[in-house]
């Protein structure tokens, strides 16, 4: 298996480092378990995302720049300002005790449900070559439909995956209150899930036969 490079380890670091600034800047304080859970569980998936990866991918998930003009908004909500408004919440509501204590179930479910997702997110890296950060039809990369792995059953499981880790975080950091952001940031991804797949559909020879075959784009037998 392929470890990730120098340019990965950067970029999964300098990502913590936002994170953990927003958590513990918004707190006020280091020692908050659940954020130092959340970041230990952040630095796990980010090399599960990177481990193995054909480095053709990960130079066309750094090439952010080449997507359609209306994605560039929304991927920085989706990516940057919606996470960065649930961790700032989070640790607001620590530091000032908005929430009433989540229970050790709650807090279970929802780090079940993170793992899970960023295992779901990482099965489609895997299965998909043309699993861009952006919304653009890779035409010099050869772009065809990808109809293995979890694309099986649902036409968006990246979006899916990165929906549920979202909502499962206030969970994990114990903050009530974040899922505000979160959910608000979760809704914009269903707009940019939607706003992708009218794309492939005009854009993407073969697209609109592996939609009528694979029925539902985020949740099987619901959307």
């Amino acid at each position: 298996m392929r470890l990730p490079d120098t340019k990965q380890l950067v970029s999964i670091l300098f990502s913590l480092a936002i994170t953990a600034a927003c958590l513990f800047g918004a707190a006020g304080r280091l020692d908050w378990r659940n954020a130092w859970v959340l970041l230990a569980l952040s630095f796990l998936t980010g090399l599960a995302f990177t481990l193995g990866r054909d480095p053709e991918l990960a130079a066309e998930r750094r090439n952010v720049q080449a997507g359609k003009s209306w994605d560039k908004l929304l991927v920085g909500i989706t990516v940057l300002l919606g996470p960065m408004a649930v961790w700032i919440t989070a640790g607001l509501d620590f530091r000032f005790h908005w929430s009433k204590a989540v229970s050790p179930l709650a807090f279970s479910l929802g780090l079940a449900a993170a793992v899970l997702s960023a295992a779901l997110i990482a099965w489609a890296m895997r299965a998909n070559r043309f699993f861009s950060s952006v919304v653009r039809i890779q035409k010099d990369r050869g772009h065809t439909v990808v109809d293995s792995g979890p694309y099986r059953f649902i036409r968006h499981p990246g979006y899916a995956g990165s929906a549920i880790y979202l909502l499962a975080t206030p969970l994990i950091l114990g903050a009530y209150w974040a899922l505000l952001p979160a959910a608000a940031t979760a809704s914009v991804m269903l707009l940019r899930t939607s706003l992708e797949d009218s794309t492939l559909h005009n854009e993407l020879e073969g697209y609109p036969d592996y939609a009528r075959r694979v029925r539902y784009r985020l949740c099987p037998a619901i959307w």
